[in-house]
């Protein structure tokens, strides 16, 4: 094998494990987005049913 090709493989090597490294990295950014946005959704909801809770007037209590 001549100097050339051994170094041409011996660089897709590198690039393939960077490339491998690359897309776990990808695959764990996304699946903790996937997470952030279902806890900002969830946090949401609530704010909303609170928001409605403290928007509805109390009830008047009549004294006994």
């Amino acid at each position: 094998m001549s100097a050339l090709r051994a170094t041409a493989a011996a660089r897709l090597a590198t690039l393939r494990q960077e490339l491998a490294t690359g897309q776990d990295a990808l695959a764990q950014l996304e699946a903790r987005r996937t997470q952030l946005s279902e806890m900002l959704l969830r946090i949401a909801g609530a704010v909303q049913v609170l928001e409605e809770v403290l928007s509805t007037p109390e009830p008047v209590s009549t004294p006994p």
